[in-house]
């Protein structure tokens, strides 16, 4: 039940990121909550509204229905120039930041919503509409109640697009993609283990352990190591995943190692605790989001765009995030109650990752004194936080790698003395 309940969550988690996924929703919700005003219209709810307070309710068939089309046209022209909207939104953080921020943007819950309380609204008035006959005798009752809520859904939908406008104005702004960027990353890195569990031995050359190939293929996003503990405890077995998280697998590569041979049956029960997929989310891989702030800088330092300032907004933000990265583990280890490992599930070390990230500012801003400056001062604080002298000779490292390709490109030998300063403070 838990694999069951862990593959629902996982399912959940790729279709909600879907920009029709609340719409949807909402669609169904509109359709049903007609179909139960209609019910109640047929059970004289209407006749009672108009005994309590009478100048609420049309009682007039022709204008409850050219009231009600006259409303659902104008729902209909406010929502197409909505999605409009968010596709300008789209097309220019793809030319502006970068590709990758696009399915965060698209799975905005509160532009979801509102799109999807647009299509409810008129799926409600329609077949309300439909439910007004326009017969004229005594013992006809006009559905004026349900006409009445169609109004007010009307001015709610009217309210709801002054929101959007406001949120689509401000979501589009750098400083708001890079703060929810930042969001998910730090609480996918505050998920990570912060204890190395040194006392356990680590599981010493797998190499002649039985290999186990990918049955699709696809972007590896995370893999339920909890549901692995469970399969290990009960099969007796250990288990070794290979591939690092966000790494994109194809069909026949090994992706496990386990310590003894076993049976179709339960190769099958491992591998489907492996969570591919043709697309990357930070929630699932918070390494994506050093990448997408990265890809954030570096495209504002393209002649094109030419903004200094944003690539300095990333470098402070990728400062946190490698502050915190470095008080996690680089392995993952699920242990039994006897101390024995049983799962052991590798991450991208820090030195990888911040080579990855270094050597693309590297690439291109290493002619831009702004840049080169702000790199030291992350690389210098960071130096500054950290005991362990492992993670402080990959900091060393480069800092001389930066401070080598900068001398090669800045013409002004005052900028090479600054930055060398700079550089001095954090090799000693």
């Amino acid at each position: 039940m838990k694999f069951l309940y862990h593959r629902f969550l996982d399912f959940f988690n790729s279709i909600k990121s879907k920009i029709a996924f609340y719409p949807t929703l909402f669609a169904i919700a509109g359709f049903g909550f007609a179909m139960l005003m209609l019910y109640l219209e047929n059970r004289g709810i209407s006749a009672w509204v108009i005994d309590k307070a009478p100048t609420l309710v049309i009682n007039n068939a022709d204008t409850a229905k050219t009231l009600l089309s006259f409303l659902t046209g104008g729902i209909i022209s406010i929502m197409v120039f909505s999605f409009s909207m968010v596709m300008v939104l789209l097309s220019q953080a793809s030319s502006n930041y970068s590709p990758r921020v696009l399915p965060g943007l698209i799975s905005k819950r509160n532009h979801q919503i509102v799109l999807g309380f647009y299509l409810a609204t008129i799926i409600y008035n329609t077949f309300t509409t439909v439910g007004i006959d326009p017969k004229d005798n005594d013992t006809y009752q006009l559905p004026g109640f349900s006409v009445l809520l169609g109004i007010v859904f009307t001015v709610m939908c009217f309210g709801a697009f002054l929101y959007f406008i406001h949120s689509i104005s401000t979501s589009i702004q750098v400083n708001n993609i890079l703060e929810g960027i930042y969001e998910k990353t730090k609480t996918g890195l505050e998920k990570m283990s912060d204890s190395d569990d040194s006392a356990v031995q680590d599981f010493r050359d797998t190499s002649h352990w039985y290999k186990f190939e990918s049955k699709r293929t696809g972007c590896f996003q995370k893999i339920d190591v909890e549901s692995l503990t469970d399969l290990c405890k009960k099969h007796e077995i250990k288990i070794d995943v290979r591939p690092l998280p966000g790494t994109f697998i194809l069909k026949g590569i090994p992706v496990v190692r386990v310590n003894r041979m076993i049976d179709n049956d339960l190769r099958d029960k491992i591998l489907a605790n492996f969570n591919f997929s043709q697309r990357e989310y930070v929630e699932n891989n918070y390494a994506l989001g050093f990448k997408q702030i990265t890809e954030i800088g570096i495209k504002a330092m393209s002649p094109g765009i030419n903004d200094p300032g944003t690539a300095i907004s990333t470098i402070d933000y990728l400062t946190e995030l490698f502050a915190l990265r470095m008080q996690k583990v680089n392995n993952l280890k699920k242990i039994n109650k006897d101390d024995e490992q049983l799962v052991s599930v590798q991450d991208i070390p820090f030195d990888a990752l911040l080579y990855q990230i270094m050597v693309t500012f590297r690439t291109y801003c290493k002619a831009d004194m702004t840049c080169l400056q702000k790199l030291m001062i992350m690389l210098h604080y960071l130096d500054y936080i950290q005991t362990n002298e492992i993670y402080r000779r990959t900091l060393k490292r480069e800092a001389k790698l930066l401070f080598n390709d900068a001398k090669k490109n800045l013409d002004n030998r005052a900028d090479v003395k600054v930055l060398e300063r700079s550089y001095r403070k954090i090799v000693g």
